[in-house]
């Protein structure tokens, strides 16, 4: 009986052997997907990266104003879901109209890029701060009075320190950023997520293709993790020496 039961699970049950069969045969539409969803990730990191260190350092300066857009920036972003970023800018920024026409009209890649861009950019402005922070104050007065300017300092000679204490953060956003591009099938984005479901809709096979799924984020965020694990350890045998 036991045989048969487990004969009959690899005929018949969600692992059955035909299931996987029918993903391999589309492994074509996963692969497009999964180049898709690091298109989107580099262009959403690079976005973020350059919206993180501005806005991070302007909340370190001491112009009120700059502090003050900067705060608002990334407490927007910060405190409303993802996904509501994704449906404000997908489907009510083309409502915005000038004599008829939309002007702000953007594909999924585009708004994915944006808006998951924008969102991990405000946490990352808060890893700049703390990295920023973190550098010793008697540093900042050094490059002053060698005559250098706020943003000449912050270039020189403050971020270059801060880069090894930003990095493990840095790197954990940028997995959460990786993960955070799943949102994308919200709008119909061909990314990982996106194909395991609309494959996996049509076929009525979903173990395989989201267990397919879960496997390419995994390739792509555990190395990115481990590094991170070790840039952390490393940092804190050099602090403890």
């Amino acid at each position: 009986m036991s045989f048969l039961a487990t004969a009959s699970w690899l005929d018949e049950g969600p692992f059955a052997l035909h299931r996987w069969r029918a993903l391999l045969t589309d492994w074509r539409l996963f692969a497009d997907a999964f180049l898709y969803t690091i298109m989107i990730s580099i262009g959403a990191l690079a976005l973020a990266l350059i919206l993180g260190i501005l806005f991070g350092s302007m909340s370190t300066t001491h112009n009120k104003l700059l502090k003050a857009i900067s705060r608002v920036y990334v407490e927007i972003f910060q405190n409303t879901p993802l996904l509501i970023q994704f449906v404000v800018v997908y489907y009510g920024f083309p409502l915005i109209q000038v004599n008829g026409q939309p002007i702000f009209v953007f594909s999924a890649a585009t708004t994915a890029i944006l808006c998951v861009g924008l969102y991990h950019g405000a946490y990352i402005a808060e890893v700049v701060r703390s990295g920023i922070g973190a550098v010793p104050k008697g540093q900042f007065e050094a490059a002053y009075s060698q005559g250098f300017t706020y943003s000449e300092t912050m270039r020189y000679v403050i971020l270059p320190q801060a880069w090894k204490i930003m990095l493990p953060p840095l790197t954990n956003q940028l997995v959460n950023l990786i993960k955070n591009t799943a949102t994308v099938a919200i709008i119909s984005g061909a990314d990982v997520m996106f194909a395991a479901n609309s494959w996996s809709s049509a076929n009525l096979n979903y173990i395989p293709a989201f267990t397919l799924a879960g496997l390419l984020y995994f390739i792509l965020c555990f190395p990115l993790a481990t590094f991170a694990r070790r840039m952390e350890e490393k940092n804190k045998k050099a602090y403890s020496r």
